[in-house]
């Protein structure tokens, strides 16, 4: 009776972890990241109103959205960016995401971006916010995995991204 209840357990929990499994991820090929790398961060856009409206299309298409909060200024951002414009990553990407860049400068712009998903402070950058269509915060335990892009290669950037999609 154990040992069923046991196999029960963990064929449930296997289920669940299958369910959170986002889709797989197309394989890249070899890939060259376009140079310069970009600076995609405006500092003067609103954030704010760039994040709602994100929010309102993930309500309307069941995309999830994806903030990502950095700096013109980090290699790590602009390697991101420039994994994120690659044709297959930014095709994957659109179909999966509403996506947010965000201008927190040098830890001191747009702060309250994060601070409204319930993350008290930005340590590293890239980070990356992962939210329910309804605007939940899907990966607080997983926030600065891409902020070495630099030492990943774009499979495993779009591998993570992947797991997180809807």
């Amino acid at each position: 009776m154990t040992i069923r209840i046991l196999s029960a357990s963990v064929l449930s929990l296997a289920f669940a972890l299958a369910a959170q499994a986002g889709p797989p991820a197309p394989r890249l090929g070899p890939v060259e990241l376009v140079q310069p790398l970009p600076s995609p961060y405006d500092s003067s856009a609103d954030a704010n109103a760039a994040v709602e409206q994100a929010l309102a299309r993930a309500q309307a298409t069941g995309k999830r959205v994806l903030i990502d909060l950095g700096g013109n200024w980090c290699p790590d951002c602009r390697v991101f960016a420039a994994v994120m414009q690659l044709p297959e990553v930014r095709q994957f990407v659109g179909r999966h995401f509403e996506v947010v860049l965000v201008d927190v400068g040098r830890f001191t712009n747009n702060l309250d971006i994060p601070a409204r998903f319930g993350v008290d402070k930005v340590a590293a950058v890239p980070m990356v916010l992962i939210l329910s269509p309804q605007g939940r915060l899907l990966n607080a335990d997983d926030l600065v995995a891409l902020s070495d892009a630099r030492a990943m290669t774009p499979q495993a950037v779009l591998d993570w991204l992947a797991k997180w999609a809807a």
